[in-house]
């Protein structure tokens, strides 16, 4: 890769793991469903103008026929933003933006066993290894944890988890239903298809009181930088150094989390942790060496 590409490589995992401490900032004051909600609705009307920019002289759908993939749009912003974001943003009342952001690298496992049973992909030893690795890690990575294990905590964990099950019924749903469809087209359906189904949750959990101005600028910072700027770079790297290369933002994500957690929010992290989080890499670098090869990801998840 050329030196810009490796410093757009970096860049979008740094913007990336940025995102769980903004959502960490926010998700108090905000609640969970009207922060996510925000989020999409303001991100995809962003991208908007900026789609016919990027589609001038290339193949693109009109607006009709944009519009005929309504039911697509709206299971791919349940299963890839509208589900995945708020629990993400629900753990993160209880757990750490640093601990959130690793259990969110489980996707590519996820995707891998949702290919298998969804679609037939074939599991291969590779996948297997990666598969009992990833549960191995989430094990240390948990046990590790300084934080106090109650029965709060480990929903919080498995709400994680539950995101990353969300985007690896997404990707494989996309795969099969969202062809022939140029990704930024995609995402602002996604978005917004997530925003119609956040609209009515979010009127009811309206907080009672005004945030914070540091969780308004969380927020922003979340729409503008890990949502519609992530979303540019991300299409930047595909069409430049391609799909398997532009995978390997997978682990870049969790180290900056931890990294902005520890610098910004002087979160706790330990060897356990540390440990829990290699063994989770490790199970991803098996299964993205086995999955990515072949197939291009429709869509950007984090």
């Amino acid at each position: 890769m050329k030196t810009i590409h490796i410093g757009a490589l970096i860049l979008l995992g740094a913007i990336w793991g940025a995102s769980f401490l903004f959502i960490r900032e926010a998700a108090h004051d905000f609640g969970p469903i009207v922060l996510m909600f925000l989020r999409v609705l303001v991100a995809g009307l962003v991208l908007v103008p900026i789609a016919p920019l990027l589609l001038r002289n290339k193949p693109s759908q009109s607006s009709s026929e944009l519009l005929s993939h309504w039911r697509e749009f709206l299971i791919m912003g349940a299963l890839n933003s509208a589900i995945p974001f708020t629990l993400i943003a629900f753990s993160e009342l209880t757990i750490t933006a640093s601990l959130a952001s690793i259990l969110n690298s489980l996707t590519p496992l996820c995707t891998a066993i949702v290919a298998a049973i969804w679609v037939g992909e074939a599991l291969t030893g590779q996948k297997i290894l990666g598969a009992i690795l990833g549960i191995v890690g989430v094990m240390v990575l948990v046990g590790g944890s300084p934080l106090e294990l109650n029965a709060e905590f480990l929903l919080a964990v498995f709400a994680s988890i539950g995101a990353a099950v969300c985007y690896g019924l997404g990707t494989v749903y996309a795969s099969r239903h969202i062809k022939g469809l140029p990704a930024i087209q995609a995402s602002i359906g996604q978005l917004l298809g997530a925003s119609l189904i956040l609209a009515i949750p979010s009127v009811a959990t309206i907080p009672e009181t005004a945030p914070s101005m540091r969780a308004i600028i969380s927020l922003i910072a979340l729409i503008l930088m890990s949502t519609s700027f992530a979303y540019l770079l991300y299409f930047y790297l595909l069409r430049n150094v391609g799909p398997t290369r532009t995978a390997s933002v997978t682990f870049l994500v969790p180290v900056f989390g931890t990294i902005w957690g520890i610098v910004f929010l002087s979160e706790p992290f330990n060897l356990g942790m540390l440990v829990g989080m290699a063994i989770i890499l490790l199970s991803v670098g098996l299964v993205i060496g086995a999955k990515f090869e072949k197939k291009k990801p429709v869509v950007a998840t984090s």
